[in-house]
């Protein structure tokens, strides 16, 4: 059972950062009891509950801090000229709030019934008095079953092996191009173009593979609960920039309703689109709910608004001023994100059970995801297996939504911080940059929803790799720098990794072109000296893929292998979109087309198609035209015709040529079929797309995946909905990956009759 020693509240824990000097206590009115409390949680006999001391009062009075330098606010008329070299890492500059502006304040704010009398945010609360609850030793219990996680655990050494035969594999094969240009005199252009289109498709996964063996260790966090009514005030923010009204309802319900002392949390609506619909909905829902708040910045023209950071900013400022003053946290959600009942008490569970845990963020889980998900959008590779990986490691980031920040933590980095569309990771990367602590709890306690259009859904991708690349590049990739001074080895090594991989989708752009640009050039791909030379090439290629194919099985467990399979075909058709983003933001100047990616809440995105809608979705012409040449998926159609024009002239070629059958088995080996035959999964994955636009899978309204209380209107997804679906189609996936293989070792157990 874990001790903690007992820490007063009015000195500062947090050693490693200069505390504020306190201000005297403003008058602290008498509170009455809450018309609303949380329901106390049963402890169990089979469950460990630990309690902090108890030998100090429970409460007293909160004393008050002055504001932060990031909180003093410039005026509206030298903000713009302040801020103009704005370097991004520091916070946004907040205007102040007290100026007038074209006869509104800046902030419009609505408050409802948001009284005195439901808020305790001034009354203290010992944390020694807090109680954590834990209810298993593996937080992630409900999500990997005990046969798995044994499973799981050799996912390091198996990955070593995969590693370890490829390198041996492809260090083989440039041995022996080297000793076949030395032994005929000539220069195998083509097959050193191989081996780099080869390499550079590989490099991200080896880069993520030899990341995940560092995690040898193993994760361990357990599922905690904060129980009672001793808890910390918290203020929820609700991102939102014109999303439907509705959706936005959806998540500030269940943000309401959630199991914690109404009283010690607040719940605030940062509306950036200033939606006249919305504020009247919220100010009607707060006469239900009295902690319930409203807040619109006024974005003046000319000054950076730094987009959802701004937005950010903006809440954290108006909640200083609001009865009670800020919450020692703050949790956020994207407007989409309906958050489960007990998502507070497992989240701020960690945050109190370690007062250098600055930040701790669940996974984004989705309940509108189509059957089969051909566009990939499910995060459940990435919060399943990389976010546990880096949690093991010591360096979670944070996801976007569902996270809770400790106010005194973000204070210390000097608040949001912006110049990145990608503020989620750059926030926790300055967080383990100034040498606080990160955590993932890796439960299911939020479902929101993707983009339901293609369009949208490649905004947000491409969204997120410039941001991961901003964030890198103010970061200096985390090598060096002051920003980065308190990360360890770890954190260092994760952030080069995820932003290398970001840029290397130029790399796999050009890579994917250059498999038929050989294939078409009738240059041999594979050059050896000697029958024996290709035999331990085709024998190194097989014991290579057998173990890749095995630690995918295995690493894969937590989010599913075909969804394994998808991943790697999905970054393939992406590629062109993220290869293009990066050249138009960072490489091109803005006479040859550069320019800087506006940002568009994926909520926001309205589609013109609807081509989900078995109703309402446009006819086939109209989709293809809109995909097809709007979305530029005519160069995936060209890719795919490019790659069969150039595997069919170089099987043409070969046929007409060699004259015996071990001649042209040879020959069609070492030139379009050598294994694994990337240009078959190349254009597999390219299809997609193009698939997409002609059989868009169908979903049902929104309302049908939900299920309403009729008496609050609170909506939680349905349990089937929770959970992906596949169907029959699927199965051509694993018929391909296997047929791949079936076909590899037959070239194995015939390179021995060569």
């Amino acid at each position: 059972m874990p001790s903690f020693s007992s820490r007063s509240r009015r000195t500062s824990p947090y050693g490693h950062i200069q505390p504020f000097s306190p201000l005297p206590s403003r008058p602290v009115s008498p509170l009455s009891s809450p018309s609303v409390v949380s329901h106390d949680h049963t402890h169990s006999a089979t469950s460990s509950t630990f309690f902090l001391d108890h030998n100090q009062s429970s409460t007293t009075e909160l004393p008050r801090y002055p504001k932060p330098a990031f909180h003093r606010s410039p005026s509206t008329t030298s903000l713009t000229s302040e801020y103009d070299d704005y370097d991004g890492s520091t916070a946004c500059p907040t205007p102040n709030p007290e100026r007038l502006l074209d006869g509104e304040r800046l902030y419009n704010v609505n408050i409802g019934l948001a009284s005195k009398s439901v808020c305790s945010f001034k009354t203290y609360i010992n944390p020694d008095t807090y109680t954590i609850e834990t209810l298993h030793e593996h937080d992630d219990a409900d999500l990997l079953s005990p046969w798995k996680r044994k499973v799981y655990r050799l996912s390091p050494f198996v990955t070593f092996l995969a590693v370890a035969a490829y390198f041996l594999y492809y260090g083989y094969r440039i041995h022996c191009t080297v000793y076949a240009q030395r032994a005929y005199h000539k220069t195998y252009i083509m097959a050193w173009l191989f081996i780099a289109a080869e390499g550079c498709v590989a490099c991200p996964a080896l880069l993520h593979q030899m990341y995940q063996m560092l995690s040898i260790r193993g994760r361990r966090r357990p599922k905690l609960r904060l129980t009672g009514k001793n808890v910390p005030t918290v203020d929820v923010f609700i991102t939102c920039c014109k999303e439907d009204v509705d959706v936005v309802l959806d998540t500030t319900r269940a943000a309401c309703a959630v199991d914690y002392p109404q009283d010690r949390f607040r719940v605030v609506v940062l509306d950036d689109g200033k939606d006249a619909e919305l504020e009247k909905a919220i100010e009607d829902l707060s006469q239900e709910y009295p902690n319930l708040y409203y807040h619109a910045r006024i974005k003046v023209k000319g000054v950076p608004h730094h987009f959802k950071a701004g937005n950010l900013t903006g809440g954290t400022d108006f909640v200083t001023r609001v009865d009670g003053g800020e919450g020692e946290f703050i949790a956020a959600l994207d407007a989409d994100m309906i958050p489960e009942p007990d998502w507070l008490r497992a989240i701020i569970a960690h945050m109190v059970n370690d007062p250098e845990m600055a930040l701790v963020c669940p996974p984004q889980l989705f309940y509108n995801i189509p059957d089969n998900d051909p566009l990939v959008q499910s995060l459940d590779t990435f919060v399943h297996v990389m976010e546990p990986t880096k949690d093991a490691n010591g360096v979670a980031w944070c996801t976007g939504s569902g996270y809770a920040i400790r106010r005194a933590a973000l204070e210390s980095i000097g608040g949001w911080p912006v110049g990145s569309l990608a503020e989620d990771t750059f926030t926790s990367s300055l967080l383990l940059g100034f040498g606080w602590k990160t955590a993932f709890c890796h439960e299911a306690l939020q479902y929101g929803t993707v983009p339901d259009t293609l369009t949208g859904h490649l905004k947000q991708r491409t969204r997120w790799t410039l941001g991961t690349l901003q964030t890198a590049l103010k970061l200096k990739f985390c090598l060096f720098g002051d920003l980065v001074k308190g990360m360890s080895f770890f954190a260092r090594l994760s952030a080069f990794v995820f932003a290398i991989d970001a840029f290397f989708k130029i790399f796999l752009l050009i890579a994917l072109l250059t498999i038929p640009i050989v294939l078409i050039s009738g240059g041999q791909l594979v050059a050896y000296s000697s029958n024996n030379q290709l035999r331990w090439q085709i024998r190194l290629c097989f014991a290579s893929l057998v173990l890749t194919r095995l630690n995918e099985w295995i690493t894969y467990l937590p989010s599913g292998y075909r969804l394994a399979q998808r991943d790697t075909g999905a970054q393939m058709w992406m590629a062109p979109f993220h290869a293009m983003t990066i050249i138009r933001s960072f490489i091109l100047p803005t006479w040859l087309g550069g320019k800087a990616m506006a940002f568009s809440s994926s909520g926001s995105v309205k589609s013109e198609l609807n081509e989900r809608d078995p109703k309402t979705r446009a006819p086939l012409f109209r989709r293809l035209k809109v995909i097809l040449w709007d979305c530029d998926v005519y160069l995936h159609l060209l890719y795919v015709m490019f790659v069969l024009a150039a595997v069919i002239y170089s099987t043409i070629i070969g046929i007409k040529h060699e004259t015996s059958i071990h001649s042209l088995y040879v020959y069609l080996l070492t030139h379009a079929f050598w294994p694994p035959m990337l240009w078959l999964l190349c254009i597999t994955a390219c299809c997609e797309p193009i698939r997409y636009a002609i059989w868009p899978p169908s979903m049902p309204e929104r309302e049908e995946l939900l299920e309403r209380d009729p008496k609050t209107g609170i909506a939680r997804p349905k349990e089937a909905w929770k959970k992906q679906r596949y169907g029959k189609r699927t199965f051509w996936h694993e018929m391909q990956y296997s047929g791949v293989t079936i076909f590899t070792t037959v070239i194995f157990v015939g390179a021995f009759f060569l």
